[in-house]
């Protein structure tokens, strides 16, 4: 849905508004600045390994700067061997420092439209610490050792130089450009999953955003590299969060099963999107038979996040094994430092155990602050992005007061009857009695206030 050019700058307007509500911050003081320019002159000594004879690559969106990884591949016998560079953040930041304190209030990058509010200044997210493909950089390479069926373990962790020799795009990459074991790696990867009876399904994001020069609202599709790339990170996180659980340590990603009333939730929805989920089978295997480039499984899958109650942080807790439903498995992050403070105590963590060390107390004492942390900053970020959708629909839907749309109940509760709207994907609650989830309704659209960021919705029929 494309906004008309006299929008636009109620867009501008909103999305400063947003910014202001909910303290989303604008640049850094002087000392972290300072800090990160000071860093990023500092130059890998003798604990960085040169491996900059290996062929890395990175694969990421095509406007992207901050690379948190690159990848090199080969083949050892059966198995394909995963040469994983991550930025090495832990290089530049230090504990206590400018930047440390400052990525502490931040913990990770929030994304909006127009600009993005960094965990670490450009001088180092998009500059020193990012695996560019224009000089040698430090990184963090984890060798992770993939067998047939997909199976993942953690070989080693080493600190090295390493030089990316291209900055492949998602939108723009060919088969003849990526290792030739990457195709057989991700069919791995996806086996692995299959088994295990994981949902993961790697969700299109709806996005506001400038396509030449104007603001447009959109699911943003999804191409098979991005996915076939992202299983790239989750083989290491997994192997990574093996390594740390054997080792008595680590944070790990934790995500308890959607409720039995959340998946008939969800069903409602899917007949919303008109999408035929067959009585016998399970959530996991439904989502992984939608095409993320189908609109409608789109709004679905995203529905299906929203649904499972989010993901957390817990560190290591001798007897209980945590655990990830999406994943069906033990699970880490390790792999994007520039953009999450978690990952880079984690990546320290796990060279400490790869090297036989024990972990330095700053992360132990680290893994039992970071939940609160990161709880609180994915909450503003999920809020801001909820509120920029929020914005985008009432500014898109502002001027068709009265208009009457197709909806399906998806819900009802003492709050009232929640509806999906079919066309555009807009879900609103509506005073209605005599409804049941799943019925089929008619809405008139009573009110869209790009000021407040409100929809209202009346039922008609």
């Amino acid at each position: 849905m494309r906004a008309p050019r006299h929008v636009d700058r109620t867009l501008d307007a909103g999305l400063q508004r947003i910014r202001e509500q909910f303290e989303v911050p604008a640049g850094f003081g002087p000392e972290a600045a300072l800090g990160a320019i000071e860093a990023a002159r500092r130059q890998p000594g003798a604990e960085h390994v040169d491996r900059t004879d290996r062929p890395f690559l990175t694969l990421d969106p095509s406007g992207s700067t901050d690379l948190d990884q690159a990848f090199a591949l080969e083949t050892a016998g059966r198995d394909i061997v995963l040469h994983y560079a991550i930025a090495d953040v832990g290089f530049f930041v230090h504990p206590g420092d400018a930047l440390d304190t400052e990525a502490w209030t931040r913990g990770l990058t929030v994304y909006l439209p127009d600009e993005r509010a960094r965990l670490y200044p450009a001088a180092l997210s998009e500059g020193a610490a990012s695996l560019l493909p224009d000089g040698p950089r430090p990184a963090a390479v984890f060798t992770v050792r993939v067998a047939e069926d997909g199976s993942a373990r953690l070989d080693g962790v080493e600190r090295a130089v390493v030089r990316s020799r291209a900055k492949l795009a998602y939108e723009t990459v060919r088969p003849e450009d990526l290792p030739p074991e990457f195709t057989e790696l991700a069919r791995r990867i996806r086996l692995a999953e299959e088994r295990r009876g994981a949902p993961r399904v790697e969700f299109p994001e709806q996005e506001l955003s400038h396509v030449d020069g104007r603001w447009e609202l959109r699911f943003d599709p999804r191409v098979p590299s991005e996915d076939d790339n992202a299983g790239l990170s989750l083989a290491t996180n997994l192997a990574v969060a093996d390594a740390l659980f054997a080792a008595g340590t680590g944070l790990f990603r934790v995500m308890a099963e959607p409720t039995a009333g959340a998946v008939e939730r969800l069903r409602r929805t899917a007949r919303a999107f008109g999408l035929a989920w067959p009585a016998e089978m399970p959530l996991a295997a439904f989502q992984r038979s939608l095409s993320t480039r189908d609109p409608r499984a789109a709004a679905f899958l995203i529905a299906v996040r929203r649904a499972g109650g989010g993901a957390s942080y817990a560190p290591f807790t001798a007897g209980t094994r945590p655990w990830h439903a999406a994943m069906a498995a033990t699970y880490a992050h390790a792999t994007a430092p520039l953009r999450r403070l978690a990952d880079r105590y984690v990546v320290e963590a796990a060279l400490a155990v790869a090297d036989g060390r024990p972990v330095p107390d700053a992360v132990q004492a680290a893994f039992a602050e970071l939940p609160a942390t990161m709880a609180r900053s994915e909450q503003r970020a999920n809020i801001v992005d909820r509120a920029v959708i929020d914005l985008a629909e009432a500014v898109m839907l502002a001027g068709r007061e009265d208009e009457v749309f197709d909806a399906v109940v998806i819900d009802e509760d003492h709050r009232g009857v929640a509806v999906q709207v079919v066309e555009p994907a807009v879900m609103a609650r509506v005073p209605a009695h005599g409804v049941d989830p799943g019925d089929d309704v008619r809405v008139r659209l009573v009110k869209a206030d790009p000021l407040t960021r409100t929809v209202e919705f009346m039922r008609v029929a």
